[in-house]
Parts: structure tokens; C-alpha cells; sequence
């Protein structure tokens, strides 16, 4: 708990932004909800052979994993908070439209025979007598909404909307405890607290006779319930308009230059905050910073759009995960950078700079124990003992061809099973039993930390990763400066300087904005008093 006070006394204005950001985005998505989910269950509510199709497509979406929702959406709708507002109203509806339907559809017969007897016509029967009969029912499936939107809303931070989701999947990513519940515990509370708002408009809009018999309301009570409907429809508005301040402030704020992102690896985050360091020192130019964005395909995805302007990739990954070549053992540094320095600018209008220096191949890792249990030296090794040893990799890992199939037909290796972690996670796997064999990089900071024996590549088959920038070419056209600029970088960080990078965020806890700032610094590529023009 100590290193959580820590944390938040440190970055309290950054948590706080991003908390911001999170109520904005969800009071958003919900109002979007609300907005079609109460007319449509209202248009539906008598239609029975509407109800099914509606319903169960609704079903249907909910049941969909939201991140299956955004790897489809990303391709049409780009990253940012448009796509992740779009996903979460889509979770949102059921909720909202089906208790819209079930509160109408429940209400007494006589009380609505009642009304059209006494000459209401149908739209005063549906404004004064089903729906403030329904709200307690549809209410309920708002609240749902409320509080499901909530927690949706960070995974927004995988496709760089912003919210509070950012700290949990950079605490996870850097193994940082303390950030992961600098952002967890806040989205909690803001759950409970939107779910109490939403108990408290409950009451207020919901008809004082459905709510108290008539020994209760007396004069005295509906007063009171009267003055406590005005306090709390007045504290709600209040916190509407601010949010919708909130919102065309944003809208209507200053645009970026040009937006750099990176992917939600340790390095990458480094590495793309260290380029927007850069470029705010030696420029005039205001960035704006998308970081850890996912995998390869969201970032490159997001550049290929025009989402973001420039971020950084490694040459490996260019050339078979994006342009689909196949591996090619014993290609050398040279050819893949040719290769996809073509490829990017001729399939996609997007330029390649130098390379920073290091280069963070794939790498197989095993503990000391297994290594001398099984005689592991080489990747060749493991044909000995195929279908024995257990793999932990990335997801993304697992079904590129410079990944764990390129592996399989190149070698010929087979694992008894696979099992998918994310980042700092397949060091815990390793290090507690649960896998044998990892895949690692050359740079990763744990490697400094933890036993572990990297077998050797021994047939080449893994392609250079060297990091470079890939930046979009009307960017580039537009703003020349950005690669002088970032060319005092050129072959300028090598493998240990990265690895010892990772090392500080990873186990000392420090912060990758910080840690690459700080490298710029002591090495005299920016002043203090460039930093903070």
C-alpha cells in the first residue's frame, strides 16, 4: 500500500487526467445507450416478432468478447475514443433495451384500459401512464449499463482512447503492482459511484405513488420527497454539463502536429516517448503521445489510417508480420531493412528512418534446471524432447510465421502444450512451474534479474529486429525537420543500454516516460531547458 501512496503523490495530475478522461468517455457511451436503447424497446415493446430478432442480436453482441469487438472494429473505425465509445454502447444495449421492453410489456392491462377509457390518446397513455409506470424496471437496466460501461471502458487504453485502463495494462505490462491499482482501485470506486448516482435518479424519477403505499404519503412525506427529487435532478444536471463541457472543451482544444504512438511493449513505450521528447525539444511542433496500443497490427493499423503519424517497429516485424514475407534464415541486417523500406513505401506510403541500434530478436529461454535436466544448449535441443516441455509466448507469438509456426516447420520442434501470456507475465510462468519454455528478447529487462539459459538460434531462422521509425510520408513531407531531428539516435542505443532500460522500469518500478527522458539527458541530446519550453 505504501508504494501506491508513493505512486499516486508522484503522478497524482496524470491519474487524475486519466480518471477524467474515463467518466467523460463513459457518461458518453452510456448517454449514447440510453439515447437508443429506451426508443427502440419502446418501438418494439407491443411488436413480439420484432422483440426476438432485436433481442438476440443483442444477446448476441454480449456475448462476443469485447476485445474480439475491438480487433474487428479497429480496420473500419480507426483507434482513439470514437471506436471504444462505439464498443462499449454496443455492450450497453441489453441492458437498457431489454428492461425497456420487459417494464412495458408487464404493466396491468386495466390500468391501460383505464386510460384510454377516461380519452387519453396512445401518446398520452405511452408519456403518462406506461413509461412512468416502467422507469423503476428500465432504471434498473440503466444502472447495469452504468456500471458495466465503466469496467468496459478499460480496455479502452489497448487502442489508445485514454482512461484509467492506461495505468492497469502499463502495470501489467511492467509488472508495476502499484500502477495497476493506481488505475483499478479508481475504476472501482467510480463503478460504485456511478452506480449509487444512478440508485439515487432511480428514486427521484420513479412516481412518488409507485414507491409509497398510501399510509405513507402523507403531506409532509411528498414535501420532503418533492424538495429531495429537485436536489438531486439539480447535482445531476450539474455533472451532465460538466461532462459535456468536458467534451467540446476537448473537441475544441488545440490540435496536435503530429500524434506518435507505440505498441504496449516496455521498449516500444520508451523508445516512442523518447521521439516525442525529442521532437517537442528541438521543434515547434505540439505531439500528441498515443502509447501502448496494442500488437503490431493495432499500431501499424493506426498509422496506415492516418491515426497516428510516426511510431517505432522493429524490422522483423515489418517484414513478415505486416508485409507477410516469409522468414528467411540467415537474412542479414541490410536486405531486411531494404526489403521493407520498399515494401512500406510501396504498398503503403509509409517511410522508414535509421535504426536506433539494438536489435531485440526472439530468443527461447528455459531455467537453469531444465537446461541441465534435458541438455538444452540450442533450439535444435528441443527436437529431443518435443511434446514434453510446455511454451509460454504472446498471443501474437503464437500465430505469426516468425513465431512459434516458423519454429515448428523450421525445426521441427513440437510442445506438449501452448499457453498465451502478455509481457512481464511468461517470467512469472517460468520462474512459478507453470511453463519450461519461454519466449524472450535480447533486450528484455528481466533477463538481468532472473536464472534463465537462451538457447541459441542455431539454424538463424529468427530475421533482425532492429527498432527504427516508420512514419507516414505526407508527415514526412510536411514536417522534414522530424527526421533530422531523430537522426542523433542513428545506431546510438545498443543492446545492453536497451536491456538496462527495460531493467528500470520493469523491476525498479521507475517510468518509461522518465526513463527514456532521462537517457536524453545524460547523454546531451536535450537540455532541461528544451524539455520544459
Amino acid at each position: 500500500m505504501s508504494g501506491l501512496m508513493s505512486y499516486l503523490s508522484q503522478q497524482y495530475e496524470y491519474v487524475g487526467e486519466l480518471l477524467m478522461s474515463h467518466i467523460r468517455l463513459s457518461i458518453l457511451s452510456v448517454a449514447v445507450a440510453i439515447a437508443i436503447g429506451i426508443p427502440l424497446g419502446i418501438l418494439i415493446a407491443d411488436k413480439v416478432k420484432a422483440q426476438k430478432p432485436v433481442l438476440g442480436l443483442a444477446n448476441v453482441v454480449q456475448a462476443v468478447p469485447s476485445l474480439a469487438i475491438l480487433g474487428f472494429l479497429v480496420p473500419y473505425m480507426g483507434i482513439g475514443s470514437n471506436t471504444a465509445v462505439f464498443m462499449v454502447v454496443l455492450y450497453s444495449l441489453l441492458p437498457i433495451l431489454k428492461n425497456t421492453c420487459a417494464g412495458l410489456a408487464n404493466i396491468n392491462p386495466d390500468v391501460i384500459e383505464a386510460a384510454r377509457g377516461i380519452g387519453m390518446t396512445r401518446r398520452q397513455v405511452l408519456f403518462k401512464v406506461k413509461i412512468p409506470m416502467a422507469l423503476p424496471v428500465i432504471m434498473a437496466g440503466i444502472r447495469i449499463s452504468s456500471v458495466t460501461a465503466v469496467g468496459l471502458m478499460t480496455i479502452a487504453a489497448y487502442i489508445g482512447a485514454g482512461g484509467l485502463g492506461t495505468l492497469v495494462i502499463s502495470g501489467i505490462q511492467t509488472d508495476n503492482s502499484s500502477m495497476i491499482l493506481a488505475g483499478a482501485i479508481p475504476a472501482c470506486l467510480l463503478a460504485l459511484l456511478m452506480d449509487f448516482v444512478m440508485a439515487r435518479v432511480e428514486r427521484a424519477v420513479t412516481p412518488i405513488a409507485l414507491r409509497l403505499s398510501a399510509s405513507q404519503l402523507t403531506p409532509e412525506r411528498e414535501q420532503h420527497e418533492r424538495r429531495e427529487r429537485k436536489i438531486t435532478l439539480a447535482a445531476v444536471s450539474v455533472l451532465l454539463c460538466g461532462a459535456v463541457v468536458m467534451m467540446v472543451g476537448q473537441y475544441f482544444a488545440e490540435k496536435p502536429d503530429i500524434r506518435i504512438g507505440s505498441k504496449e511493449g516496455c521498449e516500444s513505450v520508451i523508445i516512442g516517448n523518447m521521439m516525442a521528447d525529442l521532437i517537442e525539444a528541438k521543434t515547434d511542433l505540439k505531439v500528441e503521445r498515443k502509447m501502448s496500443l496494442g500488437g503490431t497490427m493495432i499500431a501499424f493499423d493506426a498509422l496506415d489510417q492516418g491515426e497516428i503519424d510516426l511510431y517505432p517497429e522493429y524490422t522483423g516485424t515489418v517484414y513478415t508480420a505486416v508485409l507477410g514475407q516469409p522468414a528467411n534464415p540467415g537474412m542479414t541486417k541490410e536486405e531486411t531493412y531494404d526489403a521493407v523500406a520498399k515494401g512500406l513505401k510501396e504498398d503503403y506510403g509509409i517511410d522508414t528512418l535509421h535504426n536506433f541500434g539494438f536489435n531485440n530478436t526472439y530468443v527461447l529461454a528455459v531455467s537453469a534446471e531444465t537446461a541441465e535436466k534435458y541438455n538444452l544448449k540450442t533450439v535444435s535441443d528441443l527436437i529431443n524432447v518435443n511434446g514434453q516441455l510446455r511454451l509460454g509466448c504472446s498471443p501474437e507469438f503464437a500465430v505469426r510465421e516468425d513465431g512459434l509456426p516458423g519454429i515448428e516447420a523450421t525445426y521441427g520442434v513440437k510442445f506438449k502444450s501452448v499457453h498465451n501470456f502478455s509481457g512481464t507475465l511468461m517470467y512469472t510462468a517460468i520462474t512459478s512451474g507453470e511453463v519450461d519454455v519461454i519466449t524472450a528478447f535480447s533486450t528484455d529487462g528481466l533477463l538481468q534479474k532472473y536464472d534463465l539459459v537462451l538457447l541459441e538460434d542455431d539454424r538463424n531462422f529468427f530475421p533482425p529486429y532492429f527498432m527504427l521509425p516508420i512514419v507516414n510520408e505526407n508527415t514526412l513531407a510536411k514536417y522534414p525537420e522530424i527526421a533530422e531531428v531523430l537522426s542523433c539516435l542513428d545506431d546510438f542505443i545498443n543492446d545492453e543500454t536497451m536491456q538496462s532500460m527495460n531493467y528500470r522500469v520493469v523491476e525498479l518500478g521507475e517510468d518509461r516516460a522518465a526513463v527514456g527522458r532521462q537517457f536524453l539527458l545524460d547523454n546531451g541530446l536535450v537540455t532541461e531547458e528544451e524539455l520544459a519550453k
